[in-house]
């Protein structure tokens, strides 16, 4: 079983092809590549955690409706969710909770010996930072300049040419690092 980290698939949503210069010509195209990269990568056994903005809710369908349909295509098994700025209607729909083994606004794990804070949201210092600790992020769409320094990074679509990465490539990219660690307890 292995585990994987993503973000803002904003399942559903035309103008995101725009505002983020995503390389498709339909939504319909771009909802497809995406979950056929996911499904190349992640097996039904294994663990997706996702950072939010999950799906545009139009029309006469619910939002769980829509996010349902979604999952279904997903062959992940276990997807954790974390809350972004696009889930408000989620928040309020019990069929679109249903679709995650667990709702989060902000998650600390610890998994194959590494501690990870998982948010929607960027953040410059984190629980356990200071020692060592991952942070991983969605919502700037790849945008947001990487800190060399930092054990952070943006594991969003946009970020990832569209599929999920792994626990030991997050290993990977934080090793390469030169991490200093910023403990504010000595400030």
């Amino acid at each position: 079983m292995a585990v994987f980290f993503t973000s803002d698939p904003h399942f559903g949503h035309a103008n995101i092809i725009k505002y983020c210069n995503r390389p498709f010509a339909s939504v319909e195209e771009m909802d497809s590549a995406i979950i056929d990269r996911w499904n190349a990568r992640v097996a039904p056994g294994d663990t997706l955690y996702c950072l939010g903005d999950w799906c545009l809710w139009r029309g006469s369908r619910s939002i769980g409706e829509v996010a349902e349909s979604y999952r279904a295509r997903i062959n992940c098994g276990t997807i954790h969710f974390i809350w972004g700025n696009h889930d408000k209607q989620g928040r309020r729909d019990e069929r679109f909770q249903k679709q995650f083994q667990s709702l989060h606004d902000l998650l600390e794990i610890d998994v194959g010996g590494h501690f990870l804070v998982l948010c929607h949201y960027a953040m410059r210092v984190w629980n356990k930072s200071h020692h060592g600790a991952y942070h991983l992020y969605g919502h700037s769409h790849g945008s947001l300049p990487d800190d060399p320094t930092s054990r952070s990074f943006d594991c969003g679509v946009d970020a990832f040419q569209f599929a999920p990465v792994s626990l030991d490539e997050v290993a990977d990219l934080m090793g390469r690092k030169a991490w200093r660690p910023v403990d504010h307890h000595r400030v």
